[in-house]
């Protein structure tokens, strides 16, 4: 009998990494091979050993944990790209969603390839696609351009290069900056632009923006702004 394929069993398999999609909040979003995945592989490299060691305790998982963070990447991923080649199985992690995403994860994956060494995706929640699929705005194409530059002239620039962008833009904002965000939304690609800002996406104080951008600014300055923010920003001849 043959063996099972690699990306439909529930044991982790020796020499493979596999990228691993935690929840965003809702830890019901976990799916069982997820669950699997991170029981039995040899290491689970992850952004935050606390967070990820506050994950597997709720799930009754105990495995040895590896920091792999952007401020150690470059040499973490050499070192368990070594260990996935000398047979050792390793789920890859971030705090929450998908690795690469915005978060840890492309440069041990680039190294196992280099490497030709099996990399296995474990799907399963990515924010910006989640608040994409409940705007109400077009989902034909987008562009995820993950964090918004810190500096409003560069904020701006990013507006501007794509002012007649066809997709929708979909991009990650801090709590800190996302009003003066929709102040450069508002005053470079004026105020009827349709955006949608969602905040704790599957969390308990998750909350939905969508409208023109000058209405949604408007309200979020009555808002709550703690928390985590996706942004949408529709093609400029798109109306709700």
């Amino acid at each position: 009998m043959s063996p099972e394929p690699t990306n439909r069993s529930l044991t982790a398999q020796p020499g493979h990494l596999y990228v691993v999609a935690t929840p965003i909040g809702n830890l019901s979003d976990l799916s069982d091979r997820a669950r699997a995945i991170l029981g039995t592989a040899d290491l689970v490299a992850c952004e935050d050993t606390r967070t990820t060691g506050m994950l597997l305790g709720r799930l009754g998982i105990s495995r040895e944990l590896v920091s792999y963070h952007e401020h150690n990447e470059l040499e973490a991923a050499e070192r368990l790209a070594q260990l996935i080649a000398a047979g050792k199985s390793v789920a890859l992690a971030s705090d929450a969603g998908t690795p690469g995403l915005s978060d840890p994860g492309f440069r041990i994956v680039r190294a196992c390839r280099r490497r030709s060494l099996p990399v296995v995706p474990v799907p399963g929640p990515v924010a910006f696609a989640a608040v994409l699929s409940a705007s109400g705005l077009p989902t034909n194409g987008v562009l995820f351009a993950g964090f918004l530059p810190a500096k409003t002239s560069a904020r701006c620039a990013f507006y501007e290069r794509h002012r007649d962008f066809p997709y929708t833009v979909a991009l990650y904002e801090s709590c800190h900056r996302i009003d003066k965000a929709m102040d450069d939304i508002v005053a470079t690609l004026g105020a009827e632009r349709t955006v949608c800002v969602a905040k704790e996406v599957t969390k308990l104080h998750e909350s939905f923006w969508v409208g023109k951008a000058g209405e949604v600014r408007e309200r979020l300055s009555k808002a709550s702004l703690k928390g985590e923010f996706t942004l949408l920003i529709a093609p400029a001849d798109f109306t709700l």
